[in-house]
Parts: structure tokens; C-alpha cells; sequence
């Protein structure tokens, strides 16, 4: 299992904060994501899928992924 804080730009409300919540769990191998506005702890199985596929999922759902 593995953790990470993505930080997000674009979010305003809480319905941007559900967005990003649900393209994130959606994800085959995510198990958990605390989101809040600006950013997403996800907790996810580094074996069924990538920090790039949920980065992915933020991007498809109008948000954008502030890179480290």
C-alpha cells in the first residue's frame, strides 16, 4: 500500500471536492481519499495502479495537478 498528497488547483466548493473524490475512488487500487479543497490524500495498491492514473482521474474530472 502506498500514500500520497497531490496538491490541486481549480477547486472552490465542496462539489469540486466530491468530484475529485469520486474520479479518485473510481480508481481500480485506490482504498481511500481524504479531499479537500487544493489537495487529495489518497491511500492506494501501488500494484493495480499509479500515482500517474489518479493524477489522470483529476485532470479528466477538470482539475488541475500542481506537480512537486
Amino acid at each position: 500500500m502506498a500514500e500520497v498528497k497531490i496538491e490541486i488547483e481549480g477547486m472552490s466548493c465542496q462539489h469540486c471536492v466530491m468530484a475529485v473524490k469520486k474520479a479518485v475512488t473510481q480508481l481500480n487500487g485506490v482504498t481511500g481519499a481524504d479531499v479537500e479543497i487544493g489537495s487529495a490524500d489518497v491511500k492506494f495498491d501501488d500494484t493495480k495502479v499509479r500515482r500517474e492514473d489518479i493524477e489522470a482521474a483529476i485532470t479528466k474530472a477538470g482539475y488541475k495537478v500542481v506537480k512537486p
